[in-house]
């Protein structure tokens, strides 16, 4: 164009628009500066979406896959235990609070040969994120039912995201052992939702199954197969391999990683890829039982290390010819969504509250919320933003995955907002910002007890309760192996002071690796009772051996506080 950088800059400005140098501007404002300096525009298609566009299969590569089934209902109707019965394995109380808090992917392989592939998704009702992300990556749902329960508004939502995502519907009526069961009472009511059952007329297969003692559950099965012979599902698995991030997470050992579910072509270690904002190379494959694979083909999920960051659920995940490609396509994809945060964040002041006070508005409550899993975090999001009553109005306006960093603090500050931790904590310095400011964060291991505070604090009934408070901070410079004793924590303190009848937490990467006491509490050889900021110590941990240089090791104690939490 043979322009100026200012000069462009400045027509913006005449046209109301404040840019910057290294701003990317929108559409509609480059027709506008292209007609004012007379030049005339002609749109290119951008560079990934050319690497990335789908190519569309020959008939003659289709090959037959298995079906992929996700298993929705109620919270309490038995989705894990008909899962654990399937495979044969006893999984189904391995969470905290009881519920299935991650989404897991599991290949069967029945005595016919044939496989089948499941996606196990939370049956709470608040959890819609996940069981939408589950139902679009699914061909068949398996809705379960309590034949001695009824009809559920968790029921009627997974019906709901089933028949959005035009995924066929298998009903297993579950518990008809128990002797005030009903099977006809739960067709009754699923055909007062226009889900009728084949035996009543309708469309939908059904079967009465008992997943505690394995009743019926080959003739769901078949079901199931059926139900796929009439997909007709195929997919060519000599191409580079497209697929689904599932879930995604760092884990404390193995870094960034994910479970995806291939839909195309084979994936295959060493592969070169991208997914979402971030790329890799695919380092190593596990199925769910931690075997090695060395590569994984059509409707089947593996676990993936080699991202160079956390993707989110949901991504798509993409095979491409090099390395280069996938560099670039996740350059340019964390460029835009650096802007798109900062638009988003540019707009949240304290005005903005003041000003909806003022004028008699709803309040605002504003919450970041981080978490250990991407899929964790989208269901607590969408469970909050579903408190908003015509009081006050809860908005998540940050969610990540990860520990609390002093960013997140300075967020929170900014906007007047809270932070919520669901198995993550704040590192040292956040959270020696968060008390500096007053920021209120508040960190939870179990989701319906993050929902329910909130819930209680919008309704104003937060009654005074025990608290935690930390009272120091020690980081493992070094770990000593002692005969008959264990491994010994050579630690610095950095903050507070350590007594040897501390309560501590071991966290690495922020994640809470033990909580217990200390066993030992060493002053060069000698035992002391107390160790003060900036002085060198040795630590021994009560049962506990699993200690590595970097870790934190966090003091706290339990006080009675009064809970405050307000939303003005």
């Amino acid at each position: 164009m043979n322009l100026e950088v200012n000069e462009l800059i400045k027509a913006s400005f005449k046209l109301g628009m404040m840019v910057s140098i290294n701003q990317r501007l929108e559409k509609d404002l480059i027709l506008l500066l292209a007609e004012d300096f007379g030049f005339k525009i002609e749109w290119q298609s951008e560079y990934e979406e050319e690497v990335l566009e789908e190519v569309q299969d020959s008939p003659e590569s289709l090959k037959p896959r298995s079906p992929v089934v996700t298993i929705m209902g109620h919270v309490d109707h038995g989705k894990t235990s008909l899962l654990d019965y399937i495979r044969k394995a006893n999984v189904v109380a391995g969470e905290a609070g009881g519920i299935t808090q991650h989404i897991g992917a599991y290949k069967v392989t029945l005595d016919s040969g044939k496989e089948i592939a499941f996606l196990d998704t939370p049956g709470h009702e608040a959890f819609t994120a996940m069981r939408a992300r589950g139902g679009q990556a699914a061909d068949i749902v398996v809705l379960v039912v309590a034949a001695d329960d009824s009809v559920m508004p968790q029921t009627v939502e997974a019906i709901n995201h089933a028949l959005a995502a035009s995924v066929p519907i298998v009903i297993a009526i579950n518990k008809v052992d128990k002797p005030e069961s009903n099977p006809d009472r739960i067709k009754q009511q699923l055909a007062d939702k226009n889900i009728l059952v084949e035996e009543w007329g309708g469309k939908y297969q059904a079967v009465e199954i008992s997943a505690k003692h394995g009743q019926n559950v080959d003739k769901l099965l078949e079901k199931i197969l059926l139900e796929a012979e009439l997909l007709d599902l195929k997919a060519n698995p000599d191409r580079n391999a497209r697929a689904v991030v599932l879930e995604a997470k760092l884990d404390k050992g193995k870094g960034p990683v994910a479970t995806v579910l291939v839909q195309k072509g084979t994936l295959k270690v060493g592969d070169i890829f991208v997914a979402g904002v971030f790329s890799g190379k695919v380092k190593a494959m596990y199925d769910e039982r931690d075997h090695k694979l060395e590569e994984v083909g059509p409707s089947t999920p593996a676990q993936v290390l080699g991202f160079d960051g956390v993707p989110q659920a949901g991504d798509v995940f993409a095979v491409l010819d090099t390395e280069r490609e996938a560099k670039d396509i996740s350059t340019k994809r964390q460029q835009l969504k650096r802007e798109q945060d900062f638009r988003q964040v540019k707009f949240i002041t304290l005005d903005d509250i003041s000003k909806q006070i003022a004028e008699g508005k709803q309040v605002e409550l504003k919450i970041i919320l981080k978490a250990d899993f991407d899929g964790s975090a989208e269901a607590i999001a969408d469970s909050l933003q579903k408190l908003t009553t015509s009081e006050a109005k809860v908005t998540v306006i940050h969610k990540a995955i990860g520990q609390i960093s002093e960013s997140d603090v300075l967020l929170a500050e900014a906007s007047n907002a809270i932070i919520i931790g669901f198995n993550v904590r704040p590192n040292l310095n956040a959270r020696k910002l968060a008390e500096k400011s007053s920021v209120d964060v508040r960190l939870y291991n179990i989701i319906y007890q993050a929902i329910e505070e909130v819930k209680m604090a919008l309704e104003g009934l937060l009654e005074p309760e025990k608290s935690e408070e930390v009272t120091c901070t020690v980081e493992v410079r070094d770990v000593f192996k002692v005969p008959k004793v264990g491994n010994i924590a050579g630690c610095y303190v950095q903050d507070g002071k350590i007594t040897r009848n501390t309560k501590v937490r071991l966290l690495r990467e922020g994640l809470v690796i033990f909580d217990g006491i200390i066993a030992s509490l060493k002053r060069v050889k000698d035992d002391v009772r107390e160790v003060d900021a900036g002085y060198e110590c040795g630590i021994g941990l009560e049962n506990f051996n699993d200690i590595k240089v970097g870790d934190v090791i966090e003091g706290y104690k339990i006080v009675e506080t009064k809970r405050k939490l307000t939303t003005a």
